[in-house]
């Protein structure tokens, strides 16, 4: 297969809308056939409002975790034509798309693991211990919901903690008919799955069970453990991030492995 190992490999990539070029991209370049369909659907907030009072008083925080590439550009769209970003108020996040997503906003001295890109690896880094953070006002820049581990833990450790709603998430927009439909028809070779609610999306749909025969990839135990628990028959625990897909897509699709499902 030479530089194309994922040739003729129909692999569904269920990031938001906004986050899958650069997979995407990848995949294609590698011979596969990428389907988008995104599990989660990104609506800014339809008021701006508490963004930007948040943004008048940045400087009265010591540190802001943007929890994704979404947060990061919802909510300075929303906050920076107010009030220039403190050169006082550190930056944290997690995951390599999120420091590219601030890196692309000007923002190079960022605080985020190299690796594990979850909540735990984030707050075993030395800026979120209880001797640096007791005391100090945290912003948590985030979509509605999701984790609290993060918030809890930083106020156990004495921090007082703020969070502000950047954009809602709901379900997949997109019609599941053709999806569902290839799947029926043993013309999908991977789905890649990136977050648990996704897993919970994709399994709400019509048709879901036609999908669980389909080996799913997916980049982190937690989202592995749901996959299982939702009944995928294949579940593949890759590494971290993007690069971890593409490695656990390739080394599946090797020559050793070119009859492990017959799509």
């Amino acid at each position: 297969m030479g530089g194309q190992p994922l040739a003729g490999r129909s692999i569904v990539v269920t990031r938001p809308a906004g986050q899958a070029d650069s997979l995407c991209a990848v995949l294609a370049a590698l011979g596969a056939e990428p389907l988008r369909f995104p599990l989660l659907t990104i609506t800014p907030v339809a008021d701006p409002a508490p963004l930007q009072d948040v943004a008048r008083r940045l400087a009265d925080f010591s540190l802001a975790f943007f929890v994704s590439p979404n947060a990061v550009h919802l909510a300075l769209d929303a906050m920076l034509p107010v009030a220039p970003w403190p050169a006082s108020l550190a930056i944290a996040t997690v995951g390599k798309g999120s420091e590219a997503a601030l890196a692309a906003r000007g923002f190079a001295d960022v605080i985020a693991p190299q690796s594990g890109f979850d909540s735990e690896s984030v707050l075993a880094l030395p800026a979120f211990q209880a001797g640096a953070v007791a005391g100090k006002r945290v912003l948590i820049l985030r979509g509605d919901g999701g984790r609290d581990l993060l918030g809890d833990t930083l106020v156990q450790r004495g921090a007082t903690v703020e969070y502000l709603t950047c954009y809602h998430r709901s379900g997949p927009a997109d019609d599941p008919a053709p999806l569902v439909a290839r799947a029926r028809d043993g013309r999908l070779d991977a789905l890649t799955l990136t977050s648990s609610e996704g897993v919970a999306h994709l399994t709400a749909l019509p048709g879901a069970a036609e999908l669980r025969p389909v080996p799913v990839f997916v980049p982190h135990p937690r989202i592995a453990a749901a996959a299982r628990d939702a009944g995928f028959s294949t579940v593949i625990a890759t590494g971290a991030g993007d690069q971890g897909l593409i490695d656990g897509l390739i080394d599946h699709f090797s020559a050793r492995n070119h009859n492990a499902y017959p799509g």
